[in-house]
């Protein structure tokens, strides 16, 4: 599904060069969890931005789908992003004006759903992270876990094969962490969807089947994860 090579990726600050990624290569498999581990500005970040379209790599090759995406054309990749790829961030980005519902519909709106699709999609979603009875609270209305959850939601409403998760429990306390976890867990186990998480938490990290650790822009540790922490449950 996804395959990496010899990626680099330069960032120009002036008349100095920084170097964010330095020659990663790996490969993704339909159906994986996998966690992209590292310190702060190691360049975990930087790789699910590639990965998600949402940047290109300086040199190397990134094969999604089997499709090169350097050769993809910019219109083709917003149509990959928004129907293929999920996000959630670690800042929520709702919409405050906005109900839970009307957020998670959003995705539609520019997929070409026809908008008599919207409500029941959208609802399945919500109903998917255990909020059905919260679809007509704004997000001011709403806990930071409840949020999140509502931004899987929209990450869920297109079907996607591949969530890109960054710090989705960032800015959560460990109770919500572990919801969200549950989630992400669930989706991966029950639905096959393929679960790249970017964190700086080991004990986030250990939630998925595998961990890479990136330091100073590479690979420094690719390993199968042999004690998973599960949750059995979501917990609302």
């Amino acid at each position: 599904m996804i395959v990496v090579k010899d990626i680099k990726k330069t960032y120009r600050m002036g008349d100095q060069s920084i170097d964010a990624l330095r020659g990663v290569s790996l490969s993704i498999s339909d159906g994986e969890f996998i966690s992209l581990m590292g310190p702060s500005g190691s360049g975990k970040s930087t790789l699910m931005s590639i990965i998600g379209c949402l940047d290109r790599p300086t040199s190397g090759s990134y094969k999604l789908f089997n499709k090169e995406v350097s050769d993809i054309s910019d219109d083709e990749l917003a149509r990959i992003r928004n129907e293929k790829i999920g996000f959630i961030f670690q800042s929520f980005n709702l919409l405050p004006r906005f109900s839970a519902i009307k957020n998670v519909e959003l995705p539609l709106i520019y997929s070409g759903v026809p908008s008599e699709e919207w409500r029941k999609r959208s609802l399945d979603a919500m109903k998917a992270v255990g909020l059905e009875n919260r679809i007509d609270h704004k997000p001011t209305e709403l806990s930071g876990g409840q949020q999140q959850r509502v931004a899987i939601a929209r990450a869920l409403v297109n079907n996607p094969g591949i969530i890109l998760a960054d710090e989705p429990t960032g800015n959560l306390d460990s109770k919500s962490g572990e919801q969200i976890m549950a989630i992400l867990q669930n989706l991966n186990e029950e639905k096959g969807v393929t679960i790249i998480l970017v964190t700086h938490e080991p004990n986030i990290a250990r939630f998925s089947k595998r961990i890479i650790h990136i330091k100073d822009g590479a690979i420094v540790k690719d390993e199968k994860n042999a004690h998973r922490n599960f949750v059995s449950a979501l917990k609302v």
